[in-house]
């Protein structure tokens, strides 16, 4: 990853609008979106674009309901969804587009049903399905324009070449505990800046090594934060305002109260995007010494329970952090956090007299301290396929998700 040098607030200039202006608005319009017609840089013909904007917003969680809620409030015409999860508890505490009452119900038709209560003139577009390969492209050249709120290396990188073939310029966000940032890549922009999520990240980082919100945490309000920035980014591009974030991140820091811009740079030695990749093999979501590991050393929950309700004489790690332990762990376990594993520094901690069973959440991070431990020769060391969540789902429902 390059890096970024400093940049002061000297404007990078305006990028022309994105969309064109709708043939008019409504008397009921003019009312509703009068405070946005009596701002100079927005005004009559501003609204009408936005109103003629397209915009096609993945996923309907964190980052996805602010953004989805102001983008509707602004009056974009077209918001299409892309996401097929359903809505869960533990999402409530963030994801502000869904209310008690939704809880098991599709996101996307959760979502939808807030944003037209919102805004009735608003069409939205369902599109419940996981982005992948064999409909990204097709997809995003259906909208002027994307937004990415996602939380996964595999799904940005899709994202961010998808939009590169369909010549689309998208937003990106991310958050994660106390801090986001927001981007703004267009690799086809017509003033010469185009960088893409390649030249910020040029590889992913190794599996395991960024946790995601689910295994991290995310302070709730931060996607608010974060959220609406996008959508400012959003507005401006459409409208043709201000100065868009296109070749800068912006990096917030919740706990000092902080914005700081950084500029980037094209990456001299990125190869062109021509094609979509296996993405999930490019990000390495469980690296190859994991799965060399897991072959023949993997228990399901139920294996596991059968051989803990006999009496076997297993060891059960958990290798998780500290925090998720205080909130659910195995009876019988022993924690002892990933990092103090793959560092070497807790080996001598491990019995050597019996058999150890790894776990974590989902079983990635478990895969990985499986793979050191097979190095360090523990033969007999296995983990626990799915984790503590599997665990809960197939073995004790009473158990608390989070």
């Amino acid at each position: 990853m390059p890096t970024p040098a400093p940049t002061s607030a000297a404007s990078t200039g305006a990028l022309p609008p994105l969309v064109e202006p709708a043939a008019e608005l409504t008397r009921e319009e003019v009312a509703r979106y009068s405070r946005h017609l009596i701002i100079p840089n927005i005004g009559i013909t501003g609204q009408k674009r936005i109103k003629n904007a397209r915009v096609l917003v993945i996923g309907a969680g964190g980052l996805g309901s602010p953004t989805l809620l102001y983008l509707a409030a602004a009056g974009v015409g077209t918001i299409g969804i892309v996401e097929f999860d359903d809505v869960e508890e533990s999402n409530l505490q963030r994801q502000v587009i869904h209310g008690r009452a939704d809880v098991g119900r599709p996101k996307a038709r959760s979502a939808r049903d807030s944003i037209l209560e919102i805004n009735d003139r608003v069409e939205v577009r369902l599109h419940e399905v996981r982005l992948d390969n064999g409909n990204a492209v097709d997809l995003f050249s259906q909208y002027d324009l994307v937004l990415d709120g996602t939380d996964n290396f595999a799904t940005r990188y899709l994202v961010n070449d998808a939009a590169i073939l369909a010549g689309k310029p998208y937003v990106w966000g991310s958050i994660y505990r106390f801090e986001g940032q927001v981007s703004v890549f267009w690799e086809a922009a017509p003033d010469g800046r185009g960088l893409n999520y390649r030249d910020l990240y040029p590889e992913a980082p190794p599996p395991g090594m960024v946790p995601s919100c689910a295994e991290g945490g995310v302070l709730g309000v931060l996607c608010a934060s974060i959220g609406s920035v996008m959508a400012t980014e959003a507005i401006k591009l459409i409208t043709g305002i201000g100065e868009p974030l296109l070749g800068r991140l912006m990096i917030y820091d919740a706990l000092a109260m902080n914005y700081r811009t950084i500029r980037l740079r094209r990456d001299p030695g990125r190869v062109p995007v021509t094609e979509l990749i296996d993405y999930d093999a490019f990000c390495g979501v469980v690296s190859e010494d994991a799965v060399a590991a897991a072959s023949g050393s993997t228990l399901t929950a139920p294996e596991l329970a059968e051989r803990l309700a006999a009496g076997g004489d297993i060891a059960l790690i958990d290798v998780r952090e500290p925090v998720e332990w205080d909130i659910v762990h195995l009876p019988g376990a022993t924690l002892i956090p990933k990092d103090r594993i793959l560092s070497g520094d807790a080996l001598a901690d491990l019995p050597q007299d019996r058999p150890i069973t790894l776990y974590c959440k989902t079983g990635i991070r478990s895969a990985e301290v499986l793979a050191a431990l097979k190095s360090a020769g523990f033969a007999d060391a296995t983990h626990l396929q799915g984790g503590i969540v599997a665990w809960a789902n197939q073995v004790d429902p009473s158990l608390p998700t989070y």
